[in-house]
C-alpha cells in the first residue's frame, strides 16, 4: 500500500496554506470610468452559455442536506473516532503533491478514515482525488459551525446524493430539453471534523457504498467535477491567447503536451467558459482599455493616451503611442501618414494608424487611435494628441486617404504641411468609380509618372477622351485635387518616397496578421502591440544587415558606390544604386559660372530632346537638379551623379546623404545599452520557460527523478 509520506508542517484552521499575491491595482479614477463606456457596444455578443459543473437544482441543494442530519446524528458519527491521540504522521496530508502519491484503489474505508488534513479545501481535494479514482463524481454539501461561529465540520457527498426537486420537472415555457437525470439518493459520504488538539481537520465518517454503478476511468473525466483547469493550463492558454493562437489549436497543444486528451481534466467547451470568464472581469471594454493603458504606462512612463467621450458618456475616441513611438517620430517624422479604412474590431469601428517610413525603407508606427466619430472635430482632436504626443514637432507632409474630416484637420492642426492623396485608396477608388482594369492602369500611370506638368495634362485629358467618362462627378473632383496626388504636380516636395500603394495595403496585410475581428479594445490593443514588436523586430533584423559586411561592386563608378554603401542602410543603398547606371547615359553638355555657382546643363545620350539643370555652389557642398527627385526622395538623381563624375568627386558630399536614410539615423536618438522593463520581463520569462522545459525533459525520462521533481 502507498501512502503519503510528506512529514510537511501544519497550516491549521481553514487556510488553503498559500496566499496569492497581487501587485497594487494601478486603479483608474472611478468619475472618469463611470462617465467612460460603450454605450450598447459593449454587451456580450457571444451566447456562450457556461457549464459551471453543478445544474441549479444540485447547487440549491447543496445547502440542505436530504437526510437533514442534525447534531445529534453527527455526534453519533464521533462517537467511534477517538481523536485524543497524537497525530498519525503517516497519514497526514498537506498539499496537492501528497494526494497525487496515494494510492486510493489500495485503501481500505478503515484507513481512509486515518487520513488528516491542514484545512477544508485540501480535505475535499482528497475526497475529490479518491473520487475520481473510484469512478464517480464529489461535491460539498452541508457545513457546520461552533457557537463562536467558526467551521467545525464539513460533510462532502457523492454528486448523485439526493434528488432533483420537483420544481425542475414542472418548469413552464421550458426552451431546452431537460439535463439528463443523474441524482439517485446515494448515501456515500466524506465527514471531517476539526480537533483543537491537533489542529487539524480528521475524517470523521466514510461511506464506501454507492447504490449506483460507477464510471469506467476512461469516462470519469467527462464529470463536472472532475473538469477543472488548473492555474498553470489557464495561464498557459491565456498566453497562447495573447499570442494569436486559436482556442481549439490551444486545445490540442495542451492535450498532446499531456500525451493524449484523455490524460486533459477538461473539456474543450471548459476553455471556452474559462475565457467567457476572464472577459466577464471587465468592467465595461472602453473602462478596462484605459486601465490597461495605465497599467502600461507603469512599465513605459514615456507612454501617452488620452481619450474623449461625448454628453452621454460614450466614447468618441482613443489615443495611444508608446514611448519607443515617440522616438520614432523625432527622427522619421517629417513624413507621416494616417489611415481610418481599417476596421477589423469587435465594434467596426475605423482604426487610425499614424505611421511613416524608417531609415531601411520599411513602414513605422507613430500611434494609435480608435474611433466610433469620424467627425471633424474628432479628427483635429487626435492630430492634437498627436502634436502634443510628439512635443509639438509637426510634420513637413501627410498622406491620407483623402476623408474630406481628415483634410480639415491637417489644415486646422498642420497648416504649413504638404498634403497628399494615398496612392492605394486612389487606385482603389478608380476601380469602384470607372470599372475599367485598362482606365485603372491609365490612372495609375499619370498618378505615379515624373512628368512634366505640360505632359501629366496631355496624358490626363486623352484617358479621360478615351474612357468618356469626362462627366463622372469623380473625375471631376481628382482633376481638381491634382496637386494633392499627380507626381508632375508633386515633385520638389519631400514625400520620403511614400506615394506607392503597398504602403497602407501592406500595413492593413500585416495588421490583419495579429488582430481578428471579434476582438475588443482590450484585445485589440494588446494585439496591436504585438504588431508592433514585429515591425520593430523586422527594423533590428535590417539593421543586422545593414552593419554586416558590404555589398558587392556592380557598377563602373566604384569610389561612388562604395561611399553610398557606407553611408546608406542596406535598403537605401540598392535604391540609389541604379541611379549610378542611369549617370553613365547622362552627360554635361554645358556648364555656366555665375557669381556663387555653376550651372550645368545634362542630357542623356542620344537624346538631345531632354535636358536637366544642376546648379552647385563654388564650395561643391550644395547640388540642385530641375527634376527635383533630391528634394522629393532624399537620395540624388542620376544627373547630379552625373555631375559629380564630371567634377570627379569620389566621395557622396554629405548634404546630398539625409541623416534620416543613414546607417546612423537613430544615433543621436537611441541609447543602445538601454533595455526597457518589458523586455527585461520576457527575458527573464524566456529563462524560466527554457529551464522548466529542460527539466521537465530530465525528469520524465526516469521514474526516481520524475518523483525527485
Amino acid at each position: 500500500m502507498e501512502h503519503a509520506l510528506d512529514n510537511g508542517g501544519s497550516n491549521g484552521g481553514f487556510d488553503s496554506g498559500t496566499r496569492e499575491v497581487r501587485p497594487p491595482d494601478l486603479e483608474v479614477d472611478d468619475k472618469m470610468e463611470e462617465r467612460v463606456f460603450f454605450d450598447e457596444m459593449i454587451e456580450e455578443l457571444d451566447d456562450t452559455e457556461e457549464f459551471q459543473g453543478m445544474y441549479q437544482d444540485e447547487i440549491e441543494q447543496e445547502a440542505v442536506n436530504s437526510e437533514d442530519l442534525g447534531e445529534h446524528e453527527f455526534q453519533e458519527m464521533f462517537d467511534g473516532n477517538d481523536f485524543s491521540h497524537e497525530v498519525d504522521e503517516l497519514y497526514r496530508i498537506e498539499d496537492i503533491e501528497n494526494i497525487a502519491m496515494v494510492n486510493f484503489l489500495n485503501i481500505g474505508a478503515h484507513e481512509m478514515e486515518c487520513f488528516h488534513f491542514p484545512n477544508l479545501q485540501i480535505a475535499f481535494d482528497f475526497y475529490n482525488h479518491y473520487a475520481k479514482s473510484v469512478g464517480f463524481g464529489a461535491r460539498k454539501s452541508k457545513t457546520w459551525k461552533n457557537s463562536k461561529g467558526e467551521y467545525v465540520k464539513q460533510l462532502f457527498v457523492c454528486s448523485r446524493e439526493g434528488f432533483r426537486p420537483e420544481k425542475y420537472y414542472n418548469m413552464e415555457n421550458r426552451k431546452r430539453e431537460p439535463k439528463s437525470e443523474t441524482r439517485c439518493g446515494c448515501l456515500a459520504r466524506f465527514v471531517v471534523r476539526f480537533v483543537a488538539y491537533t489542529g487539524r481537520w480528521h475524517v470523521a465518517l466514510f461511506v464506501e457504498s454507492h447504490n449506483h454503478d460507477c464510471l469506467d476511468p476512461r469516462l470519469v473525466g467527462f464529470l463536472p467535477t472532475h473538469r477543472k483547469m488548473a492555474e498553470a493550463d489557464a495561464s498557459q492558454m491565456n498566453n497562447m491567447k495573447d499570442a494569436g493562437i486559436s482556442t481549439p489549436h490551444i486545445y490540442a497543444m495542451l492535450a498532446n503536451q499531456a500525451s493524449g486528451y484523455e490524460n486533459v481534466n477538461y473539456t474543450l467547451r471548459d476553455m471556452y467558459n474559462e475565457i467567457a470568464r476572464r472577459r466577464r472581469h471587465v468592467l465595461g471594454d472602453a473602462r478596462a482599455a484605459l486601465r490597461y493603458l495605465k497599467n502600461q504606462k507603469a512599465e513605459d512612463t514615456s507612454l501617452y493616451y488620452e481619450h474623449i467621450v461625448d454628453a452621454k458618456g460614450v466614447l468618441r475616441a482613443l489615443f495611444w503611442c508608446d514611448g519607443r513611438s515617440q522616438l520614432d517620430y523625432e527622427v522619421f517624422g517629417d513624413v507621416l501618414a494616417f489611415d481610418a479604412t481599417y476596421k477589423k474590431n469587435k465594434y467596426l469601428c475605423p482604426v487610425v494608424v499614424f505611421s511613416g517610413v524608417n531609415h531601411h525603407n520599411q513602414t513605422v508606427v507613430f500611434g494609435s487611435a480608435l474611433v466610433t466619430d469620424e467627425s471633424k472635430e474628432v479628427y483635429v482632436w487626435l492630430l492634437q494628441q498627436l502634436l502634443a504626443a510628439m512635443k509639438g514637432k509637426a510634420p513637413v507632409s501627410v498622406i491620407t486617404d483623402g476623408a474630406p474630416s481628415m483634410r480639415f484637420a491637417i489644415e486646422t492642426v498642420f497648416p504649413n504641411a504638404h498634403h497628399r492623396l494615398c496612392a492605394w485608396h486612389l487606385i482603389r477608388n478608380a476601380t469602384s468609380n470607372v470599372g475599367n482594369p485598362k482606365f485603372t492602369s491609365m490612372f495609375k500611370k499619370c498618378m505615379l509618372g515624373d512628368y512634366e506638368i505640360s505632359v501629366f495634362e496631355q496624358k490626363w485629358f486623352g484617358m479621360v477622351e478615351e474612357f468618356g467618362v469626362a462627366e463622372k462627378n469623380w473625375i471631376i473632383d481628382m482633376y481638381e485635387k491634382r496637386h494633392m496626388w499627380a507626381t508632375a504636380h508633386i515633385r520638389g516636395k519631400f514625400f520620403a518616397g511614400f506615394r506607392t500603394t503597398s504602403r497602407c495595403e501592406g500595413l492593413h496585410s500585416i495588421i490583419a496578421k495579429y488582430v481578428k475581428s471579434q476582438y475588443n479594445l482590450v484585445d485589440f490593443i494588446k494585439h496591436f502591440k504585438r504588431c508592433l514588436t514585429y515591425l520593430r523586430y523586422k527594423e533590428v533584423e535590417a539593421d543586422y544587415v545593414s552593419i554586416s559586411g558590404l555589398p558587392v561592386l556592380k557598377t563602373a563608378l566604384e569610389p561612388l558606390e562604395r561611399s553610398a554603401s557606407n553611408f546608406y542602410t542596406r535598403e537605401l543603398f540598392f535604391i540609389f544604386r541604379p541611379m549610378l547606371v542611369r549617370a553613365a547615359r547622362m552627360k554635361v553638355v554645358q556648364d555656366v559660372a555665375f557669381d556663387s555657382f555653376v550651372l550645368y546643363t545634362i542630357s542623356k545620350y542620344g537624346s538631345l530632346n531632354s535636358s536637366w539643370e544642376v546648379s552647385v555652389d563654388n564650395e561643391r557642398t550644395k547640388f540642385n537638379c530641375s527634376c527635383l527627385r533630391m528634394d522629393s526622395f532624399g537620395i540624388p538623381c542620376e544627373h547630379i551623379v552625373c555631375v559629380l563624375v564630371f567634377l570627379n568627386i569620389l566621395e557622396l558630399p554629405k548634404s546630398l546623404v539625409l541623416t534620416r536614410w543613414s546607417k546612423n539615423a537613430k544615433t543621436s536618438t537611441f541609447d543602445s545599452s538601454g533595455v526597457t522593463w518589458e523586455s527585461i520581463i520576457l527575458s527573464q520569462y524566456g529563462c524560466l520557460m527554457d529551464w522548466c522545459r529542460q527539466l521537465s525533459y530530465i525528469a520524465s525520462r526516469r521514474q526516481e527523478r520524475f518523483h525527485l521533481v
